[in-house]
């Protein structure tokens, strides 16, 4: 099935190209007081490691806005500077670096102080994303409005006020904090411009449930062509929000991030320990992402004789076990039986190999 994405101009975020035809990126937030430049550096470091594009940090005060210039100089990601209730915050940002601004509507309102940031951000020739969180959204004219509407009445509000100050260098998005919410305001505001649109669903709970909301989510309007750029907002350590992001991705056919492992559920049929053998095995390509990223491989690990041919021939690698034993299977054909003791190093290998 191959997804037609929505048409959208392209916005440049320093060097990483959202919109139209690009793939689709991924960000994520540091979770550290951006002022303590040692942990907050650190921390984008580790989020580069395991896949993320495009970082955003919290600029609470004029501190954490001076941190930016020494953070861009050992920053290995865009930096985009979130920026809530001073305007000024976003012009000091601007002027130590910053790659991106995020405003509120909800926070950053008054005509008077947008137009100080939108001329900072075309000298600076830097875009603004208008991020929009139910949380925090302005009441809108409109009796018994929906929160999808709320959402979306706000962010063409504002839109219509930036446009008029002959900007449209523009990312949008507009958060809530369930599923239906969600899908439904992103899909009104997918008919009414052409902007990349930031997906993500803000406030999810606690990282399991997060991960649960913020697939059906994403999927639901990924799946119809609607999303730029996707952040999977966790309560948890932002790489996690990267993994989450990028198999979400790659379950959609969107991306492809090297090793996809295929497995069974088990059942009373299986007759290996087949959980461990699976994590044991992502923990090791999770420590080789980076040297297996380039190679686009499907691998199988299946626990019995019901699917377990069937899908390792599917993939390009795998293995149907049965007894304390499995066949193992490459490019569709079965090739030789290996025991359980042996079937991760030998797997690593063939990996490595093709």
């Amino acid at each position: 099935m191959l997804i037609k994405r929505r048409k959208s101009r392209v916005v440049k975020v320093g060097g990483v190209l959202i919109g139209a035809n690009n793939p689709i990126v991924i960000q994520s937030m540091t979770k550290t007081k951006t002022a303590d430049i040692e942990k907050t550096i650190c921390q984008i470091n580790d989020l580069r490691s395991v896949g993320c594009q495009i970082v955003r940090l919290a600029i609470k005060d004029f501190d954490d806005a001076k941190a930016l210039k020494q953070i861009k100089k050992h920053a290995v990601l865009p930096l985009v500077a979130d920026i809530h209730f001073d305007w000024r915050l976003a012009i000091a940002a601007i002027e130590n670096g910053a790659d991106k601004i995020r405003l509120n509507p909800g926070n950053i309102h008054r005509e008077i102080y947008i137009r100080q940031v939108i001329s900072a951000l075309k000298s600076a020739k830097i875009p603004l994303r208008i991020g929009l969180n139910s949380g925090s959204v302005k009441d809108v004219p409109g009796a018994g409005l929906s929160m999808a509407d709320k959402l979306t009445k706000a962010a063409l509000g504002y839109l219509k006020l930036i446009e008029g100050l002959k900007f449209k260098d523009i990312v949008i998005s507009l958060k809530a904090n369930n599923v239906l919410d969600t899908v439904e305001a992103y899909k009104k505001i997918a008919k009414l411009c052409d902007y990349p649109l930031h997906l993500g669903v803000t406030a999810t709970g606690a990282p399991y449930q997060g991960v649960i909301k913020s697939s059906i989510a994403l999927g639901a309007l990924l799946l119809d062509g609607i999303g730029d750029t996707i952040r999977v907002s966790l309560t948890d350590a932002p790489r996690q929000e990267v993994r989450a992001a990028k198999a979400i991705l790659e379950s959609l056919g969107q991306r492809n991030f090297g090793v996809q492992l295929i497995s069974c559920p088990t059942c009373g049929r299986c007759q290996v320990d087949l959980v461990n053998i699976v994590k044991k095995l992502e923990a090791l390509l999770t420590e080789e992402k980076q040297n297996l990223s380039q190679r686009h491989l499907k691998v199988a690990l299946m626990g019995c004789v019901v699917n377990g041919p069937g899908e390792a021939k599917e993939a390009d690698i795998g293995v149907a076990f049965g007894k304390g034993e499995g066949l193992f299977f490459s490019k569709g054909k079965p090739v030789k039986k290996i025991s359980v003791k042996e079937c991760i190093p030998f797997l690593l290998k063939e990996i490595n190999k093709a």
